[in-house]
């Protein structure tokens, strides 16, 4: 429901106004004055404002300068029974969308109203876009600005114009789905799909049909021809995260499209053209995998044109304080908490002496728990998750004396990594794809983990 202020010293006006708007399902909200206007301006969001220009001695101009100061998105109609072109100009430059004259006829304030309020739609839709595609640009707030992400961003502008193939590489939460978004945003194929698939969240045959489709009856389950996502990418850009993770099958054939620019659907002879650009992302060392025969030489130079590696929060600790701050901005404004102005001097020591296995990706999450929690204006060490608190950093975990007596060192660390798999799945609300990657291993890895350290009942596999 749209709601609309009004603002007259003429009672009688005020009632008319809030009995026809309200017939036309607007909630209404009336002011006699100048300065209860401004009170109720700076206290709620409207989505139309009506003002009187002449109030006794005050000035509707005053109302007008407050709405665009407190809520530019909202069209502001200014009303007087003393037009004048001076008036009229002074208003319309000092933003005002429209001036009516009183007396008025009911049909020319309903149409008024209609079009703010459709100006107001379409202005606050163009704000959010343009706010979208700003964010996705503004990879500063997001990633830092350390001297290692400076050196990333250079790299990101020169390649997002070319087609080149690009492979990211880093620690699971550190940006490299990010980055590869900003390659296409700032590229010349943004007006085209950005698709994106995870090699190591499925089983082959589901892989090979959702990256190249199928056609009916290609296997037992596929009683409709499917178009692939690959297919649905084409002229765009294709994003290929946890490429280390794709069977060897499924290698071959992402070779081709890099090397024909073709696929083809599963249960199809027929080859189809594609034109994409490829961006793979992987935590794990290709160049080991290839000496592990588990990864394809020839596909990894072929995806290793451009490398970038993303280097972890913990090695760039100077961007903590810049990312906080962006993220309290971006969820005070998701959960209309706009009081928290920043964290307190302990809380700030825990953000930065805490190794962030789960790189920015956590540290997201933990400012929008606290975010949500915070009572005060600034975050303290009391809204922060209790990991980050008691959290055994690498080089502080408490392992047996060299010179204690019967020290079993498989066990002992057997008991550390069920401690560490325990604590993820905890973390991760028992979801085994959140948990492996905060632990930088694959499904598969993790999902062998817990069951032999008989953690079935922590995990669940779905999101």
């Amino acid at each position: 429901m749209n709601s609309i202020l009004i603002v007259d010293d003429e009672k009688s006006l005020r009632d008319f106004l809030v009995i026809m708007l309200e017939e036309e399902g607007f909630q209404v909200i009336t002011a006699s004055g100048v300065e209860k206007a401004i009170k109720l301006i700076r206290e709620n969001i409207f989505d139309l404002i009506l003002t009187d220009i002449r109030m006794g001695d005050s000035n509707g101009i005053d109302v007008l300068d407050e709405a665009r100061n407190t809520l530019p998105d909202t069209p502001v109609v200014m009303m007087t029974a003393y037009a004048s072109a001076e008036t009229a100009v002074t208003a319309m430059k000092k933003g005002a969308y429209d001036y009516i004259s009183k007396p008025f006829k009911i049909e020319d304030i309903q149409l008024i109203v209609k079009n703010a309020l459709e100006k107001r739609k379409l202005a606050k839709e163009n704000r959010l876009l343009k706010s979208a595609l700003d964010d996705r640009f503004q990879l500063v707030n997001i990633l830092g600005k350390s001297e290692p992400i400076q050196k990333i961003f250079n790299l990101v502008e020169k390649v997002a114009k070319s087609k080149a193939t690009v492979l990211i590489t880093g620690e699971s939460g550190t940006g490299k789905e990010l980055i590869a978004k900003a390659i296409h945003f700032n590229g010349n194929r943004k007006n085209y799909p950005f698709v994106s698939i995870n090699c190591g969240a499925m089983p082959e045959s589901l892989l090979e049909s959702e990256l190249f489709g199928h056609e009916k009856g290609a296997f037992t389950s596929a009683d409709s021809l499917k178009l692939g996502l690959m297919e649905s990418a084409n002229k765009g850009t294709f994003f290929l995260d946890e490429i280390g993770d794709a069977p060897l099958s499924t290698q071959v054939k992402l070779l081709r499209v890099l090397q024909e620019n073709e696929i083809t659907r599963l249960g199809s002879t027929k080859s189809m053209p594609v034109d994409l650009r490829i961006i793979a992302a992987t935590n794990s060392n290709l160049s080991n995998l290839v000496e592990e025969k588990s990864f394809r030489e020839d596909l990894y130079y072929r995806l290793n044109v451009i490398p970038i590696h993303l280097p972890p929060l913990r090695e760039r600790k100077e961007d903590i304080p810049e990312l906080v701050d962006f993220f309290i901005n971006k969820y005070n404004t998701l959960h209309n908490k706009a009081y928290i102005q920043g964290v307190d001097p302990d809380a700030l020591k825990v953000f930065e002496s805490y190794s962030w296995p789960g790189n920015v990706r956590e540290l997201e999450n933990v400012i929008e728990r606290a975010v949500v929690l915070e009572s005060e204006q600034k975050i303290r060490k009391i809204s922060l998750p209790d990991e980050l608190l008691g959290q055994l950093s690498p080089d502080r975990i408490q392992v047996p004396e060299l010179g204690q007596n019967d020290i079993d060192l498989e066990k002992t660390l057997d008991q550390i990594e069920k401690k560490m798999i325990a604590n993820a799945l905890m973390r991760s609300d028992g979801i085994i794809n959140k948990a492996a990657k905060n632990l930088n291993l694959s499904f598969r890895s993790m999902r062998y983990r817990i069951e032999k350290h008989k953690l079935k009942d922590k995990g669940k596999s779905n999101d």
